[in-house]
């Protein structure tokens, strides 16, 4: 488990000793009578717990509704099922942390946050881009805490030693930079790679890396039609251009594991991205912020340090990708309306500047990210600003429908028109069409 650093301690000491800001936009939901009158609320979560504990147990010395809150970390792993399996015989949460990509798939399990306590202009004024897809026709799935960015990782010794002083802020000069950085012995095999993109069994984070590139090419991956509807849009043309967007992201994407490249730099025979940034033969590895710690803890002796997601040239804005984590109200909540109010008041600015500081991630709040603060977190921070979300309709069919997109072109099985179009098809199918 991850301890707490004496600064972080120090931090939310302070935040602690703030008295908890009104919450303005459920007002209906923590009004200034019975403030102790919620009772017992657990949350079921994969973040972690120490964190929790510690911020909840200072903002309870303010606010006594915080005070009988039991948090339990679950196995991400397992999360799904457990939930399900617990959901299904009535002895699950009270709230739940949802992440933004399962919002759809998991709707069913949640009591929404009804418009009329949270509309969706405040909601979008309040929280992050990447929240969206907590907006749904029935209310709001989710009430956002913390954002988890892409980040790019570079390991500063293989850098310095190939002459470059930073990594590439551009999508367009990574394969001049992965045929200069990237190191073959003499059968060819590759020793050294620059980055890890090409293939997806071996690459961590690969659907979200593709439809990364998707979006900052102009593209979407799924959009909501003219009646509200939700649609594959992978072979939808960008406006002005003859090209598709998907295809030139999974061109660009692709041409790293071919041989006949010069930038060829990854291949399937590797171990896993982060395991080879971890063992220090690969330079630019893509990965969330909450990975910083871990990354440390496996390799105390990486020489390495974090730098925004390039961006492409020609892109009409920065786009990230990002985990958001909210707080959902579970069906069978024996008190949803106290479980809602909870939820509103670790979402308060001040709960979630702590959360902060706590988990090493950013606030899915815009006015807590609007805040200057010292060190990694600045960096965090703006990449989480500039994240943005798609509506994913079940995350574990949509890493097939991505998965055989990519392989069909690196194993030759497709071209790239053919491959998007079949991923198109089945995307459809995802989502219920």
């Amino acid at each position: 488990m991850k301890s707490l650093s004496v600064f972080q301690i120090i931090l939310l000491s302070v935040f602690g000793a703030l008295a908890i800001s009104g919450m303005l936009i459920f007002a209906l939901f923590v009004g200034a009578g019975a403030r102790n009158s919620i009772g017992p609320i657990t949350i079921w979560g994969t973040l972690e717990p120490n964190a929790f504990a510690v911020v909840l147990r200072q903002a309870s010395e303010n606010d006594g509704r915080l005070s009988q809150i039991t948090y339990v970390q679950k196995d991400p792993a397992t999360f799904e099922t457990d939930l399900t399996e617990a959901l299904a015989s009535g002895t699950g949460p009270d709230l739940f942390l949802l992440r933004q990509d399962y919002a759809i798939r998991d709707k069913g399990k949640v009591v929404p946050v009804p418009y009329s306590f949270l509309s969706e202009s405040k909601f979008k004024d309040t929280f992050v881009e990447a929240a969206n897809p907590y907006l749904a026709p029935e209310g709001v799935l989710g009430i956002p805490l913390s954002v988890d960015p892409l980040i790019l990782y570079w390991n500063r010794d293989i850098l310095a030693a190939t002459g470059f002083a930073k990594p590439p802020v551009y999508w367009e000069d990574v394969p001049d930079f992965a045929k200069k950085v990237t190191k073959k012995d003499d059968p060819g095999t590759i020793v050294r790679s620059a980055i890890s993109f090409g293939e997806y069994a071996n690459v961590d984070h690969a659907k979200d890396i593709i439809t990364l590139l998707i979006q900052q090419a102009g593209g979407s991956i799924t959009q909501l039609d003219s009646t509200g509807r939700l649609v594959p849009a992978l072979s939808l043309r960008v406006a002005g251009s003859p090209s598709q967007a998907a295809e030139s992201a999974l061109r660009f994407y692709t041409e790293f594991a071919d041989p006949s490249k010069v930038h060829y730099s990854w291949n399937r025979s590797l171990p896993g991205s982060r395991a080879e940034f971890s063992a220090g033969d690969l330079a630019l590895y893509l990965g969330y912020g909450s990975e910083a710690t871990s990354l440390v803890r496996g390799n105390p002796n990486l020489n390495f340090a974090g730098a925004a997601v390039p961006q492409s040239r020609v892109g009409t804005r920065a786009t990230n990708a990002a985990h958001v984590y909210a707080l959902a109200v579970s069906r069978t909540s024996r008190n949803p309306a106290g479980a809602m109010t909870i939820a509103a008041l670790i979402a308060d600015a001040t709960v979630s500047r702590a959360l902060t500081v706590a988990l090493g991630i950013p606030s899915a709040r815009r006015d807590v990210l609007s805040e200057t603060l010292e060190g990694e977190n600045v960096l965090f921070e703006g990449q989480a600003l500039i994240a943005r979300s798609w509506i994913d309709p079940d995350p574990e069919k949509t890493e097939g429908v991505f998965r055989g997109m990519i392989e069909s072109v690196t194993t030759g099985s497709a071209r790239l028109t053919e491959a998007i179009g079949r991923a198109n098809q089945e995307l459809a199918q995802a989502i219920g069409q």
